[in-house]
Formats: C-alpha cells, sequence, structure tokens
C-alpha cells in the first residue's frame, strides 16, 4: 500500500531527475532515495524510471503517476492552507527562484521584512544563472525579467526597473561614448546570458568582454576594480564607489515579473505571500533608485 510519504519522494526524483539531486530536498542520502523508489516500483509492480548515467527519466507509468500524484501535492497544500487562519500570519516553506541581481540586492530585505512579520514562515530564495523550472517544483514562485510564453503559469508584473553604465567614480569619467575605447568591459558571458533581456551590452561589447561572469554580484564586484559596465540602480547603494555616467546617452528600462503555478491560484497562503512580496519590491526598488539618484 502506498502512502504519501512514498509519493513525495517519488516527485522529488522525478522533478530533479537524479537520486543524488532529489536527496538534499528529501533530507536523505541518495542510497536511501534509491531504496524507497525500488520499493514503490515493487508496490506498484512496474517500472517507473528508467535509469542510467545521465539520471532517472520517467517511464510512461512513470508520467501517469507523476500527474496523479502532483494534483494530490496539489490539494494537500490547499488543505494545509485552509488550515492557516489569516490572523495567525503565514507559516511553512516558500520558495523563490530570482535572477542573481534581484536574488541578491532586493529579495534579502524583502523576505527578511515578510519573515518577521511571520515567524511561523520559513523562506528560500534560489538564485540560479538561468530560468527556475516551475513545472518540476524547483521552486514556488520565481522572478523573471521576460514573461513566459509556455506553460500552466500566471504572471503578474512587479515593476520597471532602469539600469545605466558605471564606473568608479575615480576614474577618469567620459564625457562620450567614444572616451569608452580601450576601457575594459564588465559584463556577462556572452554564451551564457540565459534571457534576452540581459543582452544589453550592444555596441558597447563589439571588441568583445574583457571581464565577464555569469553573476550580476560578480560583475559588480569587477566594477570596483575598474573598467565599465552596466548596473541596476537598485544595486549601486551597495558600491557607493561606482557611479553613474553618459546617462543621456545610454539608459535602459526592464521589468521582473512574478511567475506562478496555475495550480497554486487557489492557495490562500502563496496568494498572501505573493502581495507581500509584489508590495515589498516595488517599495524596495523605488527606495533604492532614489538613492542612486
Amino acid at each position: 500500500m502506498m502512502n504519501w510519504d512514498d509519493m513525495r519522494v517519488f516527485l522529488a526524483v522525478a522533478r530533479a531527475e537524479s537520486l543524488s539531486a532529489a536527496a538534499p530536498l528529501l533530507k536523505m542520502d541518495p542510497a536511501t532515495v534509491g531504496r524507497r523508489i525500488t520499493r514503490l516500483e515493487e508496490t506498484v509492480g512496474a517500472p517507473l524510471f528508467v535509469k542510467s548515467p545521465q539520471g532517472y527519466a520517467l517511464t510512461e507509468q512513470g508520467l501517469r503517476m507523476r500527474d496523479h500524484a502532483a494534483q494530490a501535492e496539489a490539494a494537500l497544500s490547499l488543505a494545509m492552507d485552509e488550515g492557516q487562519a489569516v490572523d495567525k500570519g503565514l507559516s511553512g516553506q516558500v520558495r523563490i527562484g530570482a535572477p542573481d541581481g534581484c536574488a541578491n540586492f532586493l529579495l534579502p530585505q524583502v523576505c527578511a521584512a515578510i519573515q518577521a512579520e511571520n515567524p511561523g514562515l520559513e523562506v528560500q530564495i534560489l538564485a540560479l544563472p538561468r530560468v527556475v523550472n516551475l513545472s518540476k517544483r524547483e521552486a514556488d514562485m520565481a522572478i523573471t525579467v521576460s514573461p513566459p510564453d509556455a506553460g500552466r503559469l500566471t504572471v503578474q508584473k512587479i515593476s520597471d526597473y532602469r539600469l545605466h553604465l558605471a564606473m568608479r567614480q575615480d576614474s577618469s569619467l567620459p564625457t562620450t561614448m567614444a572616451d569608452l575605447y580601450g576601457v575594459p568591459v564588465v559584463g556577462y558571458i556572452p554564451d551564457m546570458i540565459f534571457d534576452k533581456e540581459l543582452d544589453y551590452l550592444g555596441t558597447l561589447s563589439r571588441d568583445g568582454v574583457q571581464m565577464a561572469s555569469n553573476s550580476v554580484a560578480v560583475q559588480l564586484q569587477m566594477l570596483r576594480h575598474g573598467g565599465v559596465g552596466i548596473v541596476h540602480d537598485f544595486a549601486l547603494p551597495c558600491a557607493p564607489e561606482l557611479t553613474r555616467v553618459l546617462m543621456n546617452e545610454l539608459s535602459l528600462l526592464r521589468s521582473f515579473y512574478l511567475v506562478r503555478h496555475l495550480s497554486d491560484r487557489k492557495s490562500d497562503r502563496l496568494n498572501r505571500f505573493a502581495e507581500a512580496l509584489l508590495a515589498g519590491m516595488r517599495a524596495e526598488i523605488a527606495r533604492l533608485e532614489a538613492q542612486a539618484a
């Protein structure tokens, strides 16, 4: 006879596609996860995964079971939400996936404020140099710089944000774009740009990017040692030695979007968290951009 704990293990492996990746999420060792999957397959009487050196891929039986298990998971989550009275605050775990610029310079303070008002809440911030996969439940919700155009998802615009060229204040500051000739350019590793909205160096990188990283936070640290690059205005208060340059020649406007599972739209707990997150991010972007002005 199967129980929910068996389904929890099965879903984790189905989403992570490997025992080693699923194990930390389950707080088990990979060998234990493997034994649990073997036991589940024996109970079902059919293989649920095709095992290979590349990982665990679902069989047709496994795909059918995954869909039913995901529906049961959503129903269980809603049932748990019913037990959380509004006046008792939020509790449980919420994981947010976000690009690292947002994860480094906005989410820590915003989420800390939400958690302080809800002591029973555990907030996890997943910073990845790629789009977070919600269908595999890598996170409960994700912040993106482009709205997705596929999948069973809901999308809300959070806020616009601005970016400008920045350099050290004690360097030779340019008065025209031509003055940047020969100045090392800091930016993304070109073949690791995972969203077209992040490909914003344009002609500035015509001679290549001399200092590159897939992390916005690392790029900011690089700029502290020299060069020129495009920086989020909301990140500049964290680097007072940098200043914006050539603002009339280059000023970018981008947007953040909150993306959620369509199946979570009835979750009062996640809806309330999303409302607090939206309000907190809008206020924090406005506050930090005002400091950079």
